[in-house]
This record gives structure tokens, C-alpha cells and sequence, in this order.
């Protein structure tokens, strides 16, 4: 026989035009747990699971608690109300609310049903079905209205969300999407659960992404898996091609899969991909202090500069014609850097460095094929910072406050933070 263990929804509300995949744990004829799904096309000894997607449709004021009447119910037990069990015994306030009284709660099931319930209302008339696969989507119609899943309890938080509406175009997007491992309610507790969900954040930013119809875009914070199972497919559909970099350590979340990098895509029918470079800052770092840190000192100095960012490099060249420029047979190409320096605010001449270090590197590109760069990222800067300084002017004035916070010497002499990218904001 074919059970169900466990089914678990990613998020208790549910968005309008967002998908929701359950997670459903399955116990196979044979014993073994499983999470893979048991289509009607492929059955296990004869059985197969069949999902039926429900959103409540009745108008009715709000639902009282069958347990704590003082309380306002956030729970529906579907099993009464295919038992036709009158609906409002149906109702509890919270997860252990009805968890408590299942013992009693369950006797209810085995009574003989009645056509209707106690207020006359049919089953198709409080559930409307709204889906019958693997993952069910709401449609307009179905905002403002609860929603549940085969046999699982139906959670109201009020009206269901619509997703943000679409914005302006650009050639060029930079965008730190906020790795999935970051988006913790402690980190944001300002946010609402159901917004940190990457089940909801993935659709949404996939929309936002391709409405912006960018010949390049420059993602940081994209998580390993995310680029392979997300990212990278996705936009591969319309018409992009992805480069990426990771970072280089599991420093934060110990898991490879989770771990968060750098990823670039450009439009195949403009560009062509002509090289790629990637910059470890760590490697940097190791470098910098067996030159200038004395060994004694070098663990201490590298705890401070190591921090695990990268930097992915990509050579573009265009795809379209170059009739009319000064020299029409020469090639056209682009030089795109996408970086995230990720450095707490008061490491600022750990920041400083890196985005010199970058730089420095992009000076010899420049110089060696005479090529145009752009540069994008998310520097973790604000105009008047001295990253920000040197991006846009070429230098750093030597009286920046920013420079009085040099432990190591990194930035000695202050002259020498400098570059010759004719780089325009």
C-alpha cells in the first residue's frame, strides 16, 4: 500500500501566479521512505498519488475556533468537510490546538455524513478546486481566498498576495538577488515569511529578471544549486548564455550546494563568449602577505583579509555589424567584471583593497587587447567611500577618512591607489 507520511507546503500563503510545490514523504508499498513523486504513469504495485488543489470560496465572516471559541481560527481540518461534518467543528485555532484534540477530533470522521452541512453549504461550494497536479498555481480568481492541499489543514492569513508588476527595461542589470541561505526571518524579521520563501522569491525574481529584457546581467549571491536547477535553464530559454564563479570556501553554510558566487549571462544573438577570467581574493590575500607581512604575523593578517570573494571576468564579443567605424574589420569586443565584495563595514581597508586589487587586474586586460570594460557588482559602498572614490575618479584622496584604517599597511603609499579605466558611473 501507497501513504502518505508527510506533506509540508514551503509557505503558509500562498501568492498569486507563484507555484507551490509541496513537499510530500511517501511510504512505497515496499516500506521505503521516498520523496520521489508516484505518478498515475508510473505506479508502485498498482498505486500511484493523485493531488487536488482546493481555495476556499465562501464569503463568510470570520471562522471561530471549535476548541477556544474566544479564539479566531487559523486551521480547517479538510477531512470534516469531506466527512460533511459540520463546518464549523471543523475549525481550530492553531497546529497543537488541533494536534491536542485529534484523539476526540477523529471520531468525527467515522460518523455517518450527511449530504450538507449544518449551514446547507455543499463541499464544491466552500472548496473550489483550482488544480489537480503536482503543484498548484492561483489565479486572480483566487486571491483573497484560503487554499489547501489533498488532506491538509488549510492556513488563513488573510488575502493572498499579488506578485510586484513589472518595471523598466535596461541593457545592462546588476543585481544582488540575496542568496536563499541569507534570507533568514532573524536577518529580516521586518519581512514576512512567505516573502523570504525562496518557493516564492525564485518565481518572482525569475519575472522580474526576464522582464528586463538586459543584453548582460550580472547576478551576485546566486547559490550553487540555484544557478544549476534555476537560473541557467531558465534564462537559457530566452535566449542567454551562463558563466559563473563561486565563491571559494563553504565558509557560511558548510554545504557546497549552498554556497553563493558570481553568475553572468549575455544574450547569444548579440555576443559570443571569447574568454573568461576569475579572481579569487583569497589567493590575493595569500599572496599580499608573503610579501609584505612579516611570518610571524601572516595568520593574523590573513584572518582579516580572507573573506572568500571572487570576481568572474568574461570577454564578450558582439555579434552585430560595425560598418561605419573607424577600423570596420576590427573585432568589437567587451570586457564585463561582476564582483560582490562582501567585507563588513568596518574592514573598510579590506574593501578598499579588493576593489583595487580588481581593478589593477582589469588594467592589464584593457591594456593587453585595447578593449572597453564594464564593471558591475555589488560593492557594499556608498558614494563618498573610498571604493566608490576610486571606481568613479581614478583615485583615492589621500586625506580619506578611509585611510586612517590600515592595520596591516595594504594601503601604503596611498598613491598607489590609483587606475586608468576611463570608468563612467
Amino acid at each position: 500500500m501507497l501513504s502518505v507520511v508527510r506533506v509540508h507546503l514551503p509557505s503558509e500563503i500562498p501568492i498569486v501566479g507563484c507555484e507551490i510545490t509541496p513537499y510530500v514523504l511517501l511510504r512505497l508499498p515496499n516500506g521505503v521512505i521516498s520523496t520521489d513523486d508516484v505518478p498515475e504513469a508510473a505506479p508502485a504495485d498498482g498505486h500511484f498519488m493523485r493531488y487536488r488543489w482546493y481555495r476556499i470560496q465562501s464569503d463568510r465572516k470570520v471562522a471561530i475556533c471549535s476548541i477556544h471559541p474566544m479564539e479566531q481560527a487559523t486551521i480547517q481540518c479538510l477531512g470534516c468537510i469531506k466527512s460533511k461534518i459540520p463546518v464549523a467543528k471543523s475549525y481550530h485555532c492553531s497546529a497543537k490546538c488541533f494536534t491536542d484534540a485529534w484523539l476526540h477530533h477523529r471520531v468525527l470522521h467515522e460518523r455517518p455524513s450527511n449530504a450538507l452541512g449544518e449551514n446547507g453549504v455543499e463541499e464544491e461550494e466552500l472548496f473550489g478546486r483550482f488544480g489537480s497536479g503536482g503543484s498548484g498555481v492561483l489565479s486572480t480568481a483566487g486571491s483573497g481566498s484560503m487554499s489547501n492541499l489533498g488532506q491538509n489543514p488549510g492556513v488563513n492569513n488573510g488575502p493572498v498576495p499579488f506578485y510586484p508588476s513589472g518595471t523598466d527595461k535596461n541593457s545592462v542589470l546588476s543585481y544582488n538577488i540575496l542568496a536563499d541561505a541569507y534570507a533568514t526571518s532573524d536577518s529580516y524579521s521586518y519581512c514576512p515569511t512567505w516573502a523570504l520563501s525562496w518557493t516564492y522569491r525564485r518565481q518572482n525574481l525569475m519575472r522580474e529578471i526576464i522582464g528586463y529584457h538586459a543584453d548582460i546581467i550580472c547576478l551576485q549571491e546566486v547559490q550553487l544549486n540555484h544557478f544549476e536547477d534555476v537560473f541557467a535553464p531558465e534564462l537559457d530559454k530566452h535566449g542567454y548564455q551562463a558563466l559563473y564563479k563561486k565563491r571559494t570556501t563553504e565558509v557560511y553554510t558548510g554545504v557546497p550546494q549552498a554556497i553563493d558566487g558570481c553568475a553572468t549571462f549575455f544574450r547569444r544573438d548579440k555576443f559570443s563568449h571569447v574568454k573568461k577570467y576569475e579572481v579569487e581574493f583569497n589567493k590575493a590575500a595569500q599572496s599580499l602577505t608573503d610579501a609584505i607581512i612579516p611570518a610571524a604575523q601572516r595568520r593574523v593578517a590573513l584572518s582579516r583579509l580572507i573573506k572568500d570573494n571572487v570576481a568572474l571576468i568574461v570577454v564578450l564579443e558582439a555579434k552585430f555589424s560595425n560598418h561605419g567605424t573607424d577600423n570596420p574589420g576590427k573585432r568589437q569586443l567587451l570586457c564585463v567584471a561582476n564582483t560582490h565584495v562582501n567585507v563588513h563595514q568596518d574592514l573598510k581597508d579590506v574593501k578598499l583593497w579588493e576593489v583595487h586589487t580588481l581593478l589593477k587586474g582589469l588594467e592589464k586586460i584593457a591594456v593587453s587587447a585595447d578593449i572597453p570594460m564594464l564593471v558591475c557588482g555589488d560593492f557594499n559602498s556608498v558614494p563618498g567611500s573610498s571604493p566608490h572614490g576610486l571606481l568613479a575618479m581614478g583615485k583615492v584622496d589621500q586625506l580619506h577618512p578611509d585611510l586612517a584604517i590600515d592595520p596591516l599597511g595594504i594601503l601604503r603609499p596611498a598613491s598607489k591607489l590609483t587606475h586608468q579605466l576611463p570608468l563612467v558611473q
